[in-house]
């Protein structure tokens, strides 16, 4: 890593760095920065309601999950869930590729421990104006290829209200690849399996977990 100084603004960070290069910034850097590869991808900073919205849907998701856990019919034998927000996910064991979704749902894990893509059966975004469509697609693709089972998108007003107006979910489906003349540039990818919109009573699905959100838990 370059030994230039650093300030609170970033400046003199290099274009790439290790995790453990990541670990040795100041806090307030380090948050603000996603590696893949090593190679340093800066987060704006969501506005207010965009972490809101975030904060909201995990406490619906932990609502769900605790539901699940005092079901009667569990026999201790069905997996065990946490709810997570703005957890790195890493993608390789040396930790130089990781992404931060806004939320998560992933197996137990012992208290500290790191959050593997083969740990977590779950992540949700909240689009905002910084999430550019090639940005979106580009996370999309390294989620499905990691074979994370369910990615949810959240839609918000970004006029006045900046109200949820849409959730979506998608389901990962895996590209057979046998006879095929030319292999696919991808082998995996989301369908749109269920979606939602303001005019709706609220979410309804039934993976990892039984889910089921009404629209009011979504308000701010």
């Amino acid at each position: 890593m370059s030994t230039n100084a650093v300030d609170g603004s970033g400046e003199g960070i290099p274009d790439r760095l290790t995790w453990d290069e990541l670990e040795r910034l100041p806090d307030e850097i380090a948050e603000a920065i996603e590696l893949w590869d090593g190679r340093v991808t800066w987060l704006r900073r969501p506005p207010h309601e965009h972490q809101q919205v975030s904060a909201l849907m995990w406490s619906a998701l932990t609502s769900s999950a605790k539901q699940r856990a005092t079901d009667p019919k569990d026999d201790g034998k069905r997996p065990c869930w946490q709810v997570s927000m703005e957890t790195n996910v890493f993608f390789s064991m040396d930790k130089n590729s990781f992404l931060a979704p806004d939320f998560l749902v992933r197996r137990c894990l012992e208290r500290g421990a790191d959050t593997f893509a083969a740990d977590v059966s779950l992540v949700g975004e909240v689009l905002s104006r910084s999430d550019t469509p090639s940005r979106r697609e580009w996370k999309m693709t390294q989620y499905a290829e990691a074979g994370i089972p369910w990615y949810w998108e959240v839609d918000l007003d970004s006029g006045n209200t900046w109200d949820v107006t849409a959730v979506r979910a998608y389901e990962l489906a895996l590209i057979q690849t046998d006879g095929l003349k030319v292999k696919p540039l991808r082998s995996a990818m989301y369908a749109l399996v269920g979606e939602w919109s303001a005019g709706d009573v609220g979410i309804d699905f039934p993976e990892p977990f039984r889910i089921g959100i009404s629209w009011d838990d979504l308000a701010l």
